[in-house]
């Protein structure tokens, strides 16, 4: 085998060559790293869609939790007044009431009265046992403003198709005039909110209230 010299052709032939393969290498590398790179962004960007329908998705049910706990707190309020009977509306309309139980302190002697479809608060159902019990506590003949008496209002009600209960602590707004001899007139007035109760302690709430009004 000969040892000729390459010629300064072949030299820069394979010179030529060497640096193609390199720019060959070169290009590999780099197609590689952007192929690392595309797929490291391709997951960078699942994780980010993850995370924001993840939040989002804590969002809704945070505001869901809140929607249904403002929609299980309900306020009655007075839709229209007369001497002897209270109209009963939600402060939220979309809150719908199918019934209620209205709950008198002891000292009235009277039974709860249940209502159904037509909230509201009759006078006829404790004027006379409001009367007597006045008497027994030895309160005036005639008002000196509005009276008050204490009821516990259990309101079942529908929000959005769901079922709620709500039991509270109401004052019913009251006038009464006259004398004893010659009798007395009563006058609803009103009806405020006083507080929220529960429903197993809703008695002796409704008639500490009362042993506190009627001590004047």
């Amino acid at each position: 085998m000969s040892d000729t010299p390459e010629t300064p052709r072949e030299a820069a032939k394979e010179e030529r060559a060497a640096e193609a393969a390199a720019i060959r290498r070169r290009w590999i590398t780099l197609g590689e790293v952007l192929a690392v790179l595309a797929v490291g962004i391709s997951a960078l960007t699942l994780y980010l869609n993850w995370a924001d329908k993840k939040d989002e998705r804590a969002e809704k049910a945070a505001e869901s939790r809140k929607a249904s706990g403002r929609a299980a707190v309900l306020v009655l309020n007075a839709d229209s007044v007369k001497d002897d009977r209270i109209a009963l509306r939600t402060a939220d309309p979309d809150q719908i009431i199918q019934s209620q139980t209205i709950l008198f302190p002891r000292a009235l002697g009277i039974a709860a009265v249940d209502t159904t479809g037509d909230p509201r608060i009759e006078a006829g159902w404790f004027d006379s046992a409001l009367k007597k019990a006045r008497a027994r506590a030895k309160l005036p003949d005639d008002s000196v403003g509005d009276e008050r008496l204490p009821v516990v209002i259990t309101t079942r009600f529908v929000v959005g198709g769901d079922a709620h209960e709500n039991v509270a602590l109401y004052d019913i707004g009251y006038g009464i005039a006259g004398r004893w001899i010659a009798g007395h007139s009563l006058a609803l007035r009103g009806l405020s909110r006083v507080e929220t109760v529960k429903a197993d302690s809703a008695q002796m709430r409704v008639d500490a209230r009362w042993a506190r009004l009627s001590q004047k």
